[in-house]
């Protein structure tokens, strides 16, 4: 009898926790169900639109976010850099590179939980493309750190953790045509605080 009721017991047990497991593990990855992914950016395009998956109307729920439309834009994240390292506000990166078409882009470096981070100098936000200073060619250089830094800089402040949000408005990759054809600037780590 007491053997039955232990046995019961921990069958139940490895049921809903494994379970509880496997649900947090699926919301937890930023590169779970209906991920895209162009170089370290993730982005789910099907978020802000009745075809999203479970997981992601759960994570959406969860976080209360507010994810743009399919007719809106694209919000990608970046958690590493080109390199594969963890971002971190101890280090120095650069963002080099281009942004597909679209009418307006933002970036800016957020914590864990993609909140943004506290920036130093005094200014608040993150860089988008009306303010942005670019090459000849079109392409952009933006340096991200707690050093002050010429051209282009998104201050950070803090250790830790860090994220990069881009969100692309107004963009035509945001319907899934042409995917492929397009790339996102990269991040590089120039280097670190001890």
């Amino acid at each position: 009898m007491l053997k039955t009721i232990f046995l019961t017991a921990l069958t139940l047990l490895i049921a809903i926790g494994g379970g509880a497991a496997s649900v947090w593990y699926a919301l937890n990855r930023i590169d779970g169900l209906g991920a895209l992914s162009v170089g370290v950016w993730v982005a789910f395009p099907a978020a802000g639109t009745p075809y999203a998956d479970p997981y992601s109307k759960a994570r959406i729920a969860r976080e209360a976010a507010l994810p743009l439309g399919a007719a809106e834009g694209l919000s990608f994240i970046a958690r590493e850099d080109t390199g594969g390292g963890k971002l971190s506000r101890n280090c120095t990166y650069r963002i080099e590179g281009r942004v597909p078409a679209a009418r307006f882009w933002t970036i800016y470096a957020g914590d864990d939980s993609l909140d943004p981070i506290p920036q130093s100098a005094g200014r608040t936000g993150g860089l988008h493309s009306r303010q942005i200073l670019r090459q000849n060619d079109g392409s952009f250089l933006v340096t991200i750190s707690t050093h002050p830094s010429e051209g282009n800089w998104l201050p950070i402040a803090g250790t830790g953790a860090m994220a990069l949000l881009m969100t692309l408005y107004d963009t035509p990759i945001a319907s899934n045509s042409g995917v492929e054809q397009f790339e996102l600037p990269q991040v590089l780590k120039v280097a670190c605080d001890e």
